[in-house]
């Protein structure tokens, strides 16, 4: 979709739901007795009873993170909120954190497109007048969520004021919990229009969505790197300020890439609660094709279940299709254990994490090569040179679509891959890396066109006219 003005901007974002016509706050004449009427009066019991669920809900986050902030565990904000009155009335006082993104930037938004839309929110893509590029979520006017509020309740405003409450739940959560792999809220702007509507736009940075078809091809040390930071980030809501979360909508769509790092990008659904039990029975956890048979606790709650959630479907939805396929062979006996021990739940968390710690160990120090022979003896080095960049044979998976670029440990391993490729003839070796601190080496089915470049080193393989090439 092409680039919206930021007059339609305005219209999307902050007035989605404008054809619903909802006011957060609507009093209006009663009669007999001539007072007042609340809003609240009028609504549906059952509707009022889930937008006071989600109120709590909101206000115990809101205690908690609080509480952890008094401990110095998180940032203090800048202004308080009045819980009590937060379903009727938007947050009062700065509309923005400290050296955060406002209303007023927001008006000043340019080159808007569409990027998707849930059940519950719209999401934008938009560029700040200083040219950073964020992404904008606010209700969803026609989204599931609200039409099915209406079809069971038909009260716009009070659907309307539910689904506010779920998005307001998602920015105190991104506002209170801090983690690289949690997405980060840049700011967001509470819109109090003269009609009484009342918008709330969430500012975040922007991420690229997964896409678990392209990730496929990708090289296994990229597929661990996103299976690494998605542990580290279940560790991190294990034992969070809130205590254990739950990602109740636990699918690849909830997670984006931001400059390669894996973060989870709805929080809406997160919860908290610990389901309650009396006895071990009470406590099952169902998937679609496997259940399991939890402990319930001295406290009458589960034990762990909401850990144990979250690593089941990491198991799932990412560790079966990313973690073992064209990982080092030497490592692929650890990787299976580690599947088996999630798929399982026989591992915690905190097992899992070290395990995978354990792997990342042993592939970045080179302590997973057993020893090899001495290839490099069968190769001719040419320092300060490399070979001219152009198509050559394809290897998988290669760091480049073009030719065979592949991470090593060092030169020696480097060689054993050439040798195990028919083709491979040289390979070179500059000062490129992977997010491990692993070497790029390029393998070629020829060496001439050498070119000079200080950083880098070319290996060919000797042979008998090989004076003669050079």
């Amino acid at each position: 979709m092409g680039a919206l003005s930021v007059g339609v901007l305005l219209g999307i974002a902050l007035s989605v739901a404008a054809l619903a016509l909802v006011k957060l706050s609507m009093p209006s004449n009663g009669t007999g007795n001539g007072r007042h009427r609340t809003f609240l009066d009028s609504m549906h019991q059952g509707l009022l009873k889930e937008i006071e669920k989600r109120h709590a809900d909101l206000a115990l986050y809101h205690r908690e993170l609080q509480r952890g902030q008094r401990s110095g565990g998180l940032r203090t904000p800048d202004y308080e909120v009045d819980l009590r009155n937060l379903d009727l009335e938007m947050l009062q006082g700065p509309e923005t954190d400290q050296e955060g993104l406002g209303c007023q930037e927001l008006s000043a938004l340019t080159q808007v497109d569409y990027l998707g839309a849930g059940f519950t929110k719209l999401v934008l893509k938009a560029t700040l007048a200083d040219g950073r590029a964020v992404a904008l979520k606010s209700v969803h006017g026609e989204g599931s969520d609200l039409r099915g509020c209406m079809q069971l309740y038909g009260d716009p405003a009070g659907c309307y004021r539910l689904a506010t409450n779920k998005l307001l739940k998602e920015v105190t959560l991104l506002r209170g919990l801090q983690h690289p792999g949690i997405i980060q809220l840049r700011g967001q702007c509470y819109d109090n229009s003269p009609d009484g509507d009342t918008r709330v736009t969430a500012m975040l940075e922007l991420g690229c969505p997964l896409e678990m078809i392209k990730l496929l091809q990708t090289p296994w040390e990229e597929r661990f790197k996103i299976c690494l930071n998605l542990v580290q980030l279940l560790h991190y809501l294990a034992q969070s300020p809130l205590g254990s979360i739950a990602l109740l909508d636990f699918q690849p769509r909830q997670f984006v890439l931001v400059d390669g790092e894996l973060k989870v990008t709805d929080l809406d659904d997160a919860s908290t609660e610990e389901l309650p039990c009396r006895e071990d029975d009470d406590c099952r956890l169902d998937f679609p094709t496997k259940t399991f048979a939890l402990h319930c606790s001295p406290c009458g709650t589960c034990e762990k279940l909401n850990e144990k959630r979250n690593l089941y479907n990491a198991y799932r939805y990412f560790f079966t299709y990313l973690l073992p396929h064209s990982a080092p062979p030497a490592l692929q006996p650890l990787l299976y254990d580690i599947m088996n021990a999630t798929g399982d739940l026989r591992y915690g968390i905190n097992d899992t994490l070290e395990a995978f710690e354990n792997v990342f160990h042993l592939y970045k120090s080179g302590l997973y090569l057993h020893k090899r022979p001495r290839y490099l003896k069968d190769y001719t080095l040419l320092k300060g040179f490399r070979i001219k960049e152009t198509q050559d044979y394809k290897c998988w998976p290669s760091f480049s679509h073009l030719g065979c670029l592949l991470s090593v440990h060092n030169a020696e391993e480097a060689g054993a891959i050439c040798n195990s490729h028919p083709q491979c003839q040289s390979f070179v070796i500059g000062e490129a890396t992977t997010w491990t601190g692993r070497h790029l080496a390029s393998f070629r089915s020829t060496f001439t066109e050498l070119v000079p470049d200080v950083n880098s080193v070319v290996y060919i393989k000797r042979s008998g006219n090989l004076r003669e090439k050079l």
